[in-house]
């Protein structure tokens, strides 16, 4: 609060004047720069799809009732496909994320000048690259199919293992690691004894919370080739049966919402 004397008497004031000016300069940039979006996007925009929206949505959801049910025999295969990716890939994801995450943690790593920051570069760049751009890049190499798919749902999921992992390392409890050092044990007995039964209840909850998101990431890689219940989907909207593509969405929602209730209780058991 600030207090300002006029002819003796003091005035409260909430804000000082420059204060006051600052923020009312951060509003007017804020306005400014939304005015400018918002011209810029309303150039590219072609307004008159914009309104006819609500009625191309309409006789699409019209057009994908009832689902193809018939159409579910075709589907079995690419399901199965769908959630070997998510599996196989996460198992992947664990091994390679587990010696990174070691190399990562600063209580663990053999170099903090060289092997932490090589970890780390690991875990940034798999995360920042999508899933769908993985798999996109991995088509153009292996070739499109489920093995592409794999591999995908692996590089993007090392990044997401590695890092909640190294952090559960680093929080670990220093005196049980101390006190397996004081009777004498090695380097690996060390790991095995004072740090990795420290870590393996977070291990568990992250594989098993990384499995869930793997699924759903795994349903859309199709769309690029990489295998999956995505090529069914994908060919269906090119073919414009909409009437199957509705089939294919109610599949995956249902994968989605199984797995969500088999990661749940696997993670109540853990907890």
């Amino acid at each position: 609060m600030a207090v300002v004397t006029r002819n003796g008497e003091k005035v409260w004031r909430r804000r000082e004047n420059r204060e006051q000016f600052l923020i009312s300069g951060a509003w007017l940039l804020t306005v400014a720069v939304f005015v400018a979006c918002w011209q810029l996007i309303s150039e590219k925009t072609i307004w008159m799809f914009v309104w006819d929206a609500p009625t191309q949505a309409g006789d699409l959801a019209r057009r994908m009732v009832p689902p193809k049910w018939s159409y579910m025999d075709a589907l079995w295969r690419p399901l199965w496909d769908t959630l070997n990716i998510a599996t196989i890939g996460t198992a992947m994801a664990l091994v390679l994320a587990v010696p990174v995450a070691f190399c990562a943690a600063h209580n663990t790593t053999p170099s903090a000048y060289f092997v932490r920051p090589v970890a780390l570069f690991i875990i940034v760049a798999s995360r920042s690259i999508n899933s769908l751009i993985w798999a996109l890049m991995l088509v153009t190499i292996v070739g499109p199919g489920v093995f592409a798919g794999i591999l995908a749902i692996a590089f993007r999921s090392i990044g997401f293992c590695a890092k909640l992992l190294y952090e559960a390392i680093e929080e670990i409890d220093p005196k049980q690691v101390e006190a397996v050092q004081a009777s004498g044990a090695s380097g690996a007995q060390v790991m095995s004894y004072g740090i990795v039964p420290q870590v393996m209840p977070a291990f568990a909850g992250i594989s098993v919370f990384r499995w869930d998101i793997n699924i759903r990431e795994s349903t859309v890689l199709g769309l690029v080739g990489a295998g999956g219940i995505g090529l069914q989907l994908n060919a269906s909207i090119m073919n414009l049966a909409w009437t199957q593509v509705s089939l294919i969405l109610l599949v995956i929602i249902a994968t989605v919402v199984v797995s969500e209730w088999i990661s749940a209780k696997i993670r109540h058991a853990i907890i």
